[in-house]
């Protein structure tokens, strides 16, 4: 064996070479009393040795760099793997592995797939902190958000003893898709989010993806009477069907010992909705299959049978379904119930991308019918809203909805980096019948009041051509709630653009001639990130004389519920600076705006 040894005295570290017969060389990269040990393998391997822990090891990330691949190694034994995109060039920012619950052990990472010139090497470290202090214009104020990490499905939500659970497909390495665990947050009224551990995370079966939790009530799987028992897709090469429960409310699981429970030759096999169904006295998981939905059922949460599949011929088929719901909705106005089939769909949204579709029909416990095959229906007209689930054990009988606010076409290039990614406010859905077909009217969750500031600004007046209003409220930090009345007389279109000083704007107007509501983004601000981001949605309307409009902005989001709830349309923004100018105008007509009534948002801490 040859020993060489070249001391760099300049940077105060030493790199020795040691060959091994004809083996490749390994390089040893030490400071003084180092806190780590660096040993590069060649052809991009290297391990990291831990001298003196912390809490967390810092890795800096760079998101244009191809994944690494990473295994966290306790004792000779591996206990988590992760990709990260080490920074190679230039740092955009940390991300924390967390080393805690190792402390009698050594610990060691494997790294593969990164280059040992990488500036990564010089810049990870230890420390017993990571910073979450918000660093981001963009992050919503009243929306939830991830403290750092990528985010998208909302899942596996569920409320008990007074507290809402809400779970999320969550990258704790990197504010890109990858890694999936189940991040966990709770609230007590929708709104003031506690952020938790994670509930679950990947292990020899694969990531985990989207799900659903119930509460157990009757103990029919055994686990104990009110677990709540969370259902999951599994995620390696195959998708497979698993289960964790939780006996402590929700603040820890533990994985099903005979995972998986539910397996199939399907390649897209995923996201289970699980619930109660009465009326049979079994429990009904719906999964997505490729372009279908199948139907299961079980006396026990742990052995399910085939019933039946949905889909062939029935909405739209653009891409994937993915993240089904059921649900059983009241008609307003009526003693009537009906099940509504959430179905939500990437690519293949009305305006491209990823969106939620829905069916209503029955369901009598093994076969969903949809009563309008002909008709495909649209949840919300935005290009910011999918992956749409409802709370199960909801109180007081409401069906809650929540949904991501992105789309897959460019959610990984949104002008963020701390984070990605919000859910959309809440809402409370019913349904309603027009012209003798029954649709979802989505509503505010009146939990969002709670947000209003005692101070607002109100306005009445008339629009024959344009009127502007040069200030909507003091201070505007950008979250905010527009209230709006308009009466018609006889104008053809009645519009208006949110603006600022940069020239930056939303325009929406009702078309009443073609009975659709427009909003258009293609100025809204930051939009060249994206080829698919500047855009103009469209929702069908009734073209009333008395339209009322509910605006719900924060900071990097609007979200617009018209007459009522009949439509809903959610699309993310990114100004310079908070739109806080008005102008309304009237084409072929004149309107009175009979109530503008602006308040001002945000958490009362």
């Amino acid at each position: 064996m040859n020993y060489l040894k070249d001391f760099w005295h300049t940077v105060g570290r030493t790199f020795a070479v040691f060959i091994l017969g004809t083996a490749a060389a390994v390089f040893s990269c030490q400071a003084t009393n180092p806190p780590f040990v660096i040993k590069h393998l060649g052809e991009g391997q290297s391990i990291v040795q831990i001298e003196s822990p912390k809490k967390f090891l810092l890795l800096p990330v760079e998101e244009s760099s191809p994944e690494a691949k990473l295994y966290m190694i306790a004792d000779n034994d591996v206990v988590r793997s992760m990709n990260v995109r080490l920074a190679i060039r230039k740092i955009d920012y940390f991300i924390p592995v967390d080393l805690s619950g190792f402390d009698n052990k050594s610990l060691s990472f494997n790294f593969q797939l990164i280059s040992d010139t990488a500036i990564c090497w010089n810049e990870m470290k230890l420390s017993n902190e990571f910073d979450t202090v918000n660093r981001e214009i963009f992050r919503p104020v009243y929306h939830f958000t991830p403290q750092y990490g990528w985010m998208n499905d909302p899942n596996g939500m569920v409320y008990k003893d007074g507290v809402y659970h809400l779970f999320y497909q969550y990258n704790p390495y990197g504010s890109m898709w990858g890694n999936m665990h189940w991040g966990h947050a709770t609230s007590t009224d929708l709104i003031d989010w506690e952020h938790q551990p994670v509930a679950i995370a990947p292990d020899a079966l694969g990531t985990i993806f989207s799900g659903s939790c119930v509460v157990d009530k009757e103990n029919t799987a055994g686990f104990g009477a009110g677990a709540i028992v969370a259902f999951y897709t599994s995620a390696s090469d195959r998708q497979v069907q698993s289960m964790a429960y939780s006996l402590d409310n929700g603040k820890t699981f533990k994985k099903y010992a005979r995972n998986p429970i539910l397996t199939s030759t399907q390649r897209d096999f995923r996201d289970p909705k699980v619930f109660w169904h009465d009326a049979t006295k079994r429990w009904v998981m719906i999964l997505a299959v490729g372009q279908e939905m199948q139907f299961y059922s079980s006396p026990n949460l742990k052995e399910w049978t085939y019933e039946s599949s949905f889909g062939k011929g029935q909405g739209a088929h653009g891409g994937v379904w993915e993240c089904p719901d059921l649900l059983e909705l009241p008609i307003e106005g009526t003693e009537l119930m009906k099940w509504v089939l959430v179905c939500n769909i990437n690519p293949g949204g009305p305006f491209g991308g990823s969106a939620t579709q829905y069916f209503v029909g029955t369901f009598d416990g093994k076969k969903f019918v949809n009563e309008s095959p002909e008709i495909t229906k649209w949840m919300d007209w935005g290009k910011d809203h999918y992956a749409t689930v409802t709370w199960s054990n909801a109180p007081e009988g409401r069906t809650i909805a929540l949904a991501w606010m992105s789309n897959w076409q460019y959610a990984n290039d949104v002008p963020t980096q701390q984070y990605r990614s919000a859910n959309s406010v809440p809402r409370d859905l019913s349904l309603y019948t027009s012209r003798g077909e029954t649709y979802i009217k989505v509503t505010p969750s009146p939990e969002l009041l709670k947000l209003r500031d005692k101070s607002s600004m109100k306005y009445a007046f008339k629009v024959d051509r344009n009127h502007n209003l040069d200030k909507l409220i003091d201070d505007n930090t950008g979250s905010y709630e527009i209230d709006l009345t308009i009466k018609n007389k006889n104008a053809e279109v009645i519009g208006f653009q949110l603006f600022n000083s940069r020239g930056e704007e939303v325009e929406m107007y009702y078309n009443l001639i073609e009975k659709k509501f427009y909003m258009d983004r293609t100025k809204s601000g930051m939009i060249s990130f994206s080829k698919e981001f500047p855009s103009v949605t469209i929702a069908p309307v009734k073209g009333q004389d008395i339209l009322k409009i509910r605006l719900f902005i924060d900071k990097s989001s609007i979200e617009a519920f018209g007459d009522n709830g009949a439509f809903a349309m959610s699309n993310l923004v990114f100004p310079s600076e908070p739109y806080n100018r008005i102008s309304f105008y009237a084409k072929g007509g004149s309107y009175n705006v009979t109530e503008l009534t602006v308040y001002r948002l945000g958490l009362k801490k």
